[in-house]
């Protein structure tokens, strides 16, 4: 399998963009998905980051987490909403001096693989995958997923055809009956699974350590120059995330959210119905932000190390995570 592309495109623009941003920003651009619903999006439907934050907010959607990490080391983008662990892994630890600043969302049901129903194969035939030609979003946490299943179930990926799709586009090829299997999230995830069958559940990975989660990612540049800013949008997230968990707004919320995220509502309760949006304090326990994501990305690139899909990984990735913004959030600012 190809090494990651955008790893040395990242370092080659890093330099760059390391002074791109200024303080008194009077405008920022956000990154975020499509068809992955999440209760943020009600504050950006209805102003209220704006209000908040006192700054124009231009809101750009992506397709995949390396395109998010591409476009913060270009100085085009000073927030990622929900950025993978691995693409951010990829780009860190390519050089590219981006920092974890949230945990966005964890979702070990909203993000895998999905073969299709004409192989006819699950977890007890697995080894039947030899030859398959296999759709992935290179870098991204299904490619990460994809790479610990494979490992698990002992199929040596360079006996696959890997592709690498965008979610979107390997549903369709999928449904068409170009690919044997996709890896994919959210909307596309959805539509994958009308065409066949995962290998594993969220909680049988889980069983395994193949933990999903994203997190909300800067430029390091942006966060040690704009932190009231950065702690301002992390606490309007944090507000609209205590809404939707509270359970009491749901259907003021629901239809919002639906409409941002270009969902119908059914398939974006659907899709919700399997996230977890943790609270700053769980954020800034050991077990996230506190030590374990920090032990987490070390872990994911090593994988990625010894996979042979980068060339090499931190020591560590404690610099790669700044809780002082969301600490700032904590403490009322």
């Amino acid at each position: 399998m190809k090494k990651f592309a955008l790893a040395g495109t990242a370092i080659g623009l890093v330099m760059s963009a390391q002074a791109s941003f200024a303080q008194g920003l009077e405008e920022i651009t956000v990154a975020y998905f499509l068809e992955w619903p999440m209760p943020f999006e009600y504050a950006k439907q209805m102003g209220i980051y704006e209000e908040e934050m006192g700054v124009t907010i231009n809101w750009r959607a992506f397709d995949t987490g390396t395109a998010m990490s591409a476009a913060m080391a270009s100085g085009d983008v000073h927030i990622s909403v929900s950025q993978g662990v691995p693409p951010f892994v990829v780009a860190a630890s390519a050089g590219q001096d981006i920092q974890v600043v949230d945990v966005a969302v964890s979702y070990s049901d909203n993000d895998n693989c999905v073969v299709h129903e004409s192989m006819e194969i699950d977890a007890s035939n697995v080894e039947d995958l030899a030859g398959a030609r296999v759709g992935v979003p290179i870098g991204t946490a299904a490619h990460y997923g994809f790479l610990r299943q494979m490992e698990h179930f002992g199929i040596d990926v360079s006996s696959l055809e890997v592709v690498d799709m965008a979610p979107a586009d390997s549903a369709a090829a999928l449904a068409q009956g170009s690919l044997d299997m996709a890896c994919g999230w959210g909307g596309a995830l959805r539509r994958m699974m009308e065409h066949g069958n995962t290998l594993l559940t969220g909680a049988e990975k889980q069983e395994l350590g193949i933990y999903v989660f994203d997190v909300t990612s800067v430029p390091a540049s942006f966060a040690e120059e704009e932190p009231e800013l950065l702690a301002a949008f992390l606490s309007v997230t944090a507000d609209m995330n205590a809404m939707w968990n509270s359970g009491e707004h749901t259907d003021e919320m629901l239809p919002v959210i639906a409409r941002d995220a270009g969902m119908d509502e059914d398939a974006t309760a659907a899709t919700m119905a399997g996230f977890v949006f943790p609270s700053v304090e769980e954020q800034l326990s050991e077990t996230w932000l506190g030590g374990g994501t920090q032990n987490f990305l070390l872990e994911v690139g090593n994988f990625f190390v010894a996979t042979g899909n980068i060339d090499s990984a931190r020591e560590s990735y404690e610099s790669a995570v700044n809780t002082g913004p969301l600490q700032m959030v904590h403490d009322g600012m």
